[in-house]
Formats: structure tokens, C-alpha cells, sequence
């Protein structure tokens, strides 16, 4: 048996079976290669082929069920295998699986009893329409990543890695020089130590606090349970923070985590001093990096939006004046410095990003959390994961 690429990253879907003649019957899937795919691709192969594969089979014989029922290649027995693979092999690529309500064609767990159970049974376009919403989101996402791909393949220059987030400094900034500006090879040149590195691919729907915690598992914590590694994580990303307005900031938020479904919010990344987005390049030539000094806070949302938040204190707008003979220090007004701070917000707003500001004033003054907690339920509201 072989696997025939057709598109360059498409797996052809002969390549689950191991007899028939192209799309003609029978269909026998080869199980011992389906469930292969839970530990990894086959040699030669990626993920995003089989995942391509795996989505196009599913979709196609869930719909064929729910209409002509003619042209299935799957059966009762082994349409299970095919959805643990395809959970398996989207989680490795960071992407979320459908959430099944039905894990056979017929039987009283099976798509016929969902559908005559949801008000479907006198309308195949009604079927059709569920597989598309239940696999429609896994089909955009990894045509997002097949994009990338492409990109990366066709890419003039060496190659290189690159450094998705470099954040949270506990001590001294780190000095960052970009080695690369075509592959965004970049390098830490001093202080690398203060900082954290996220270097894994980013999700194409945004980054999850549960995400975060995983990936700092791995890293940092591998015998700890999924809560003992969330509560180190917020104790090291609070420790990134030097002002009372930050804190507050960040502890608003972060209670949210406890909540149900907290863990699957977008995840609140502080003090950021290099982000690299593939979603914010116009073209192949760019590196897709953005500098600032630092970025305050950042939120990758479900919907794709990249999300800055600000805390503005004095030092932003003015400089200070010597103390006068009660020691109290006031500022002076630089309209440079608020140049500077807006030009640079006109070119992450050109770049896609979303800019919040808040003055420390109003966070520390009476009613500062609950001006929080009403901001980032709209903010959650606005930019939720959009449904079919």
C-alpha cells in the first residue's frame, strides 16, 4: 500500500484501505494503520496529511449517511477507530477535536438516533448541515495550517526556528537580536535566563490558558498534575509584574481560570517583548515579528484577534521633576513621549492587533476590579469562537 499525495500536504484516502480500486467498493480499512496514527504519522508523512485525510474521510461518510447512505467507506465497527485517530493526531497539531454526540452510524448511539432525536429526520440538507458545523471548524483550521505550510515551503532563505513569544522577565530585559529576519531566527543575548520562551506552534484559534499550562508542563513540570503546574505558572507570570495596577490586572483575570471552562479562556500573557505571529504577515518576505519595548499584557482570542492591553502610568506621558522640599516629586508633560506611545499603536492596529488602554489611576482608585471584571466580560463576549 502507498500514500498518494495529492496536494502537497492531502493524504489520498485510498491510503486508509488496503483493498479497492479508487473510489470503487469494497472498502477495507487497514485498522492496523488507523490505529497507528494515535502514536504519530507514518514515516514520510505529517500530522497535517493525516489530519487533511482523516477530516476529509469523516466528513464525506457522515454526510453520505445522512443522505443517499450509498457511497460510505466506514462501517459501525470501525468508524470508532477513525475518530480516536483523528482526536489523537489534531491534539499533537494543537488543534481542538470535534466534540462527538454520536460515535457510530447507526444503533442507539449512532448519527440515525441523534438526528431523529434533533428534529432532522425529514431534511438531508439539516444533516448536512450538522457534519458541517461538527467538522467544518477542524476543516478551516487545518487549511490555515496547510497555508503556513505552503509558506514555509516556498520561502526563499535558510532555514531557521523561531521563537513564538519571549515573556514574563522576572528580573533584567532580555537583550533579543534577530538573526533571521526571512525565517525570524532570533536569539537571546543576554538575560535569557529572567525570561520565558513559548516556542510551540501557535493554535490558529488563539492560545488557551490550558494550552499554557500544558506547554509549561512539558517544560518545566512533568510530574505535576494539570492544577499543581496552573497555580506555578500564575506564580511565575505574577512575578513578572511590578506595579499595584498590573497586579490587579492580572488578578481579575485570572480568577476567571477557576471558574468552569476557565482553564479553556484565552490566556492573559504578560510584559511581552517579542511576539511572532504567522496570522499578521502580508506576505512570505515578511518575518511576521513584532517588537515593542514590551507589551503590557497580550490575549490571542478563539476568534483570531491578537489583543494588547495597556497600563499606563506616568512614566508613559511624562518625566520627573526633581523632588521639591517635602520630598514629593511631581512630572512634567512630554508630548514626545506620547508621540512615540501612539505612532507605535497606529502600527500594531495596521498589523491587525487590538489595543486597550487603561490609566493606573483608574484601576488603583476606588471601583478599579469591578471597572476589570465589567471590561473583560465584553471583551470575552466580542471575541468568542465564531460558530456556524
Amino acid at each position: 500500500m502507498s500514500w498518494r499525495i495529492t496536494t502537497g500536504v492531502d493524504v489520498e484516502l485510498t491510503a486508509f484501505f488496503n483493498s479497492g480500486d479508487g473510489w470503487a467498493q469494497p472498502w477495507i480499512l487497514d485498522v492496523e494503520l488507523i490505529e497507528s496514527l494515535r502514536f504519530g504519522p507514518p514515516a514520510g508523512h505529517t500530522d497535517l496529511d493525516v489530519a487533511t485525510a482523516l477530516t476529509r474521510l469523516l466528513h464525506h461518510d457522515f454526510v453520505s449517511h445522512g443522505t443517499d447512505g450509498k457511497s460510505r467507506h466506514l462501517n459501525d465497527d470501525n468508524v470508532p477507530l477513525a475518530i480516536k485517530a483523528h482526536r489523537a493526531v489534531l491534539e499533537r497539531l494543537a488543534l481542538e477535536p470535534p466534540t462527538w454526540p454520536f460515535r457510530t452510524f447507526d444503533g442507539p448511539h449512532g448519527f440515525g438516533t441523534y438526528w431523529r432525536d434533533n428534529d432532522m429526520s425529514g431534511s438531508w440538507k439539516a444533516r448536512r448541515d450538522y457534519v458541517e458545523q461538527l467538522l467544518g471548524p477542524t476543516r478551516d483550521a487545518l487549511e490555515d495550517l496547510q497555508e503556513l505550510e505552503y509558506e514555509r515551503r516556498f520561502t526563499k532563505g535558510p532555514s531557521g526556528s523561531f521563537k513564538n513569544l519571549i515573556f514574563a522577565a522576572d528580573g533584567a530585559k532580555p537583550q533579543i537580536v534577530l538573526r533571521d529576519a526571512v525565517n525570524n531566527d532570533v536569539e537571546i543575548v543576554r538575560n535569557s535566563d529572567t525570561c520565558l520562551v513559548f516556542t510551540d506552534p501557535l493554535p490558529p484559534h488563539g492560545l488557551t490558558w490550558r494550552q499554557m499550562v500544558a506547554w509549561w508542563r512539558k517544560n518545566h513540570q512533568p510530574d505535576a498534575d494539570e492544577k499543581s503546574a496552573a497555580d506555578a505558572l500564575y506564580r511565575r507570570l505574577y512575578r513578572s509584574l511590578d506595579s499595584p495596577p498590573e497586579q490587579l490586572l492580572m488578578i481579575t483575570y485570572c480568577a476567571r481560570y477557576a471558574e468552569d471552562g476557565g482553564f479553556d479562556l484565552p490566556a492573559l500573557i504578560p510584559q511581552v517583548y517579542l511576539h511572532y505571529d504567522p496570522y499578521t504577515r502580508r506576505s512570505g518576505k515578511q518575518s511576521g515579528a513584532l517588537y515593542r519595548q514590551r507589551m503590557d499584557f497580550l490575549l490571542l482570542a478563539p476568534d483570531r484577534s491578537r489583543i494588547v492591553l495597556e497600563v499606563d502610568g506616568v512614566q508613559h506621558y511624562g518625566r520627573p521633576n526633581p523632588p521639591d522640599e517635602k520630598g514629593k516629586v511631581t512630572h512634567t508633560a512630554v508630548p514626545r513621549l506620547y508621540a512615540e506611545m501612539v505612532a507605535e499603536d497606529r502600527r500594531l492596529r495596521l498589523a491587525g492587533y487590538e489595543i486597550y488602554r487603561f490609566g493606573g489611576w483608574e484601576l488603583t482608585a476606588p471601583g478599579g476590579k469591578q471597572l476589570l471584571d465589567a471590561f473583560f466580560t465584553d471583551l470575552l463576549v466580542r471575541h468568542e469562537k465564531p460558530t456556524l
